[in-house]
């Protein structure tokens, strides 16, 4: 499958500068920044450059940003599904995964997060394609938020409704195992009958779901 990938970049101004939202980036623009010291939601901010470097240099890899000059501030990938993952069965070309998405706390009230995941959509990219997510609420921070389980888990729904993600049933089990995880899914225009009916079929592989 051809991955169609446009670069798409716009600013917002921020007290006296400017930060740069743009994407899908290259791997040899990512080496050219650095990583604010904040985002280590997943590993150390060093490592977790290491990682979206890895992915912008995938073929369906995308990797949108937001910058102040030359340090990252905030991002979003989006990935095959982990093959460790029940996501990955049938190796589907067309199902992608809205992997990880931080920002570094100063930057949380400038809606950066939303702005991130529109730039991915934009241009019809994400057409040809069930895009995806499963929020756990272990990878929440709720700490420096300051919010409940719940009052995260409708943040994050209204996050992923800015571009039409909703809310999805499945039997999976990490996902079942807290009511407040969940599945959000966005079916693009252009995906085929077919590609539905396997997703359904990933959804759902306890008989008694159906």
């Amino acid at each position: 499958m051809e991955h169609r990938k446009t670069y798409i970049r716009h600013t917002l101004p921020h007290e006296d500068k400017e930060i740069v939202l743009e994407g899908p980036v290259t791997p040899s623009h990512l080496r050219t920044l650095r990583m604010h010291p904040e985002l280590d939601a997943f590993r150390r901010p060093s490592d977790q450059q290491e990682a979206l470097i890895d992915i912008a240099g995938l073929p369906e890899g995308r990797i949108i940003l937001a910058r102040e000059n030359d340090v990252i501030i905030g991002y979003v990938t989006f990935h095959y599904p982990d093959e460790m993952e029940r996501w990955s069965q049938g190796r589907m070309p067309d199902l992608i995964e809205l992997g990880a998405i931080e920002v570094a706390n100063g930057y949380r009230s400038l809606k950066i997060g939303s702005r991130l995941i529109r730039i991915a959509f934009e241009d019809g990219q994400m057409e040809k394609y069930i895009v995806f997510t499963t929020e756990y609420y272990w990878h929440w921070d709720l700490k420096s938020s300051g919010l409940s389980v719940w009052d995260y888990r409708k943040m994050m729904e209204r996050l992923m409704k800015t571009v039409d993600m909703v809310w999805y049933a499945t039997d999976d089990p990490e996902i079942c195992s807290h009511p407040a995880n969940c599945l959000m899914v966005r079916i693009g225009k252009e995906v085929p009958l077919e590609s539905e009916e396997q997703f359904d079929r990933i959804r759902f592989q306890q008989r008694f779901m159906y």
